[in-house]
């Protein structure tokens, strides 16, 4: 499809928009716009004017509203675009989540046994993987409901056995955020999906964990075979669902309670409103730049207070580094009913958190 001359530009922007001035600039052409509904008429213009290469934009001036219609940059194609890249992303990723569930599941059969490691791997990795995936296919679902070319999710592999064994995934938006009510669409899509795989998995990963006498765990803990894990809410409810975790026992986490309480810090640290994370697009197309800075933070702080330093380096130096989030329309403001959800949001921010032990009752 051929790029649009300057006159089918205007020609294509004045049938949607009532227009009441143009200026034709070096790098753009400028229209001023009298129409008060133009949320939705906006939506209409990006989506015409992206597959012909150009990108429209929102700027509200003293004197009303104007629409810069711009030429799309020309991309370079990375290494990362390549179809191959996140296959073997997920081949790897997968291979390290094998090998950490068989070593997992062969620590805990030491104590008590809970099945054969291969076996118990693979479900753990089904687990693990089907989190991150189902997460992810959450972001892919609503980019395509809301017309936003994305990539393939790349999984990061980790560590097995001495760290975690993934580190997450990703996909990367190849389209345009075009308002702020697509922008918190597709950020809250991923975590929400992802957490009801969590929370069935952990379900069934407390069903599967033993449980050994205080003594024995005080004991494992000494010799620094066991490390004493910050438990979030949800998962203290699951265990008490099966009455496991009493004053005299300790559960051990099962690869497949393991794998529950990564879906959960991963949940959790993507709900935080800071950085590129989804929790801080949300709090972007709600608050704006200036508060979703603040709140940046802020998540920083809480990230400190709860022992994940590293994390919160980790935003610290890239929030310093990485764009704005800004949508096209950064005018229009969120819906009401997307405003609420941000609450729910905040809620289940707190319940996936991996709280110190002295907090829970």
């Amino acid at each position: 499809m051929t790029d649009l001359t300057q006159d089918e530009v205007i020609s294509k922007v004045s049938s949607i928009f009532d227009v009441k001035d143009i200026v034709i600039n070096t790098d753009d052409i400028q229209f001023k716009i009298e129409d008060k509904d133009f949320k939705s008429k906006f939506v209409n213009l990006a989506r015409q004017l992206e597959v012909r290469n150009f990108v429209p934009h929102l700027e509200k001036s003293f004197d009303g509203i104007d629409i810069f219609v711009t030429r799309l940059p020309e991309t370079k194609r990375k290494w990362l675009s390549k179809s191959w890249v996140p296959r073997i992303l997920f081949a790897v990723t997968v291979t390290m989540v094998l090998i950490d569930g068989y070593f997992r599941t062969d620590f805990v059969n030491s104590l008590a046994f809970i099945g054969d490691p291969f076996e118990m791997s693979i479900l753990y990795a089904f687990s693990l993987i089907g989190i991150l995936g189902v997460h992810e296919s959450g972001h892919l679902l609503a980019a395509r409901k809301h017309k936003i070319k994305t990539t393939w999710p790349y999984f990061i592999p980790g560590v097995p056995v001495f760290s975690i064994p993934t580190f997450g995934a990703l996909i990367q938006s190849k389209g345009l955020t075009i308002n702020r009510d697509i922008l918190f669409d597709v950020a809250i899509a991923g975590p929400i999906a992802g957490l009801v795989i969590a929370i069935i998995v952990c379900i069934f990963g407390a069903y599967t964990s033993p449980e050994i006498s205080n003594e024995l765990a005080d004991e494992l803990f000494r010799d620094s075979q066991l490390t004493k894990m910050n438990m979030p809410i949800l998962m203290s409810i699951s265990l008490d669902i099966f009455d496991k975790g009493g004053k005299d026992t300790e559960v051990i986490m099962s690869p497949i309670l393991f794998a529950a309480w990564l879906g959960f810090l991963i949940t959790f640290l993507n709900l935080l409103p800071a950085w590129q994370l989804d929790g801080g697009h949300m709090a972007r197309s709600l608050f704006g730049k200036k508060w979703h800075q603040i709140a940046t933070y802020a998540s920083m702080g809480v990230l400190a207070v709860l022992g994940y330093w590293f994390m919160a380096l980790f935003i610290l130096l890239l929030s310093a580094r990485s764009r704005d989030a800004r949508p096209l329309d950064d005018i229009s403001p969120l819906t009401k009913n997307r405003k609420k959800m941000f609450i729910v949001v905040a809620i289940l921010g707190v319940l996936c958190a991996p709280l110190p032990s002295g907090i829970l009752p």
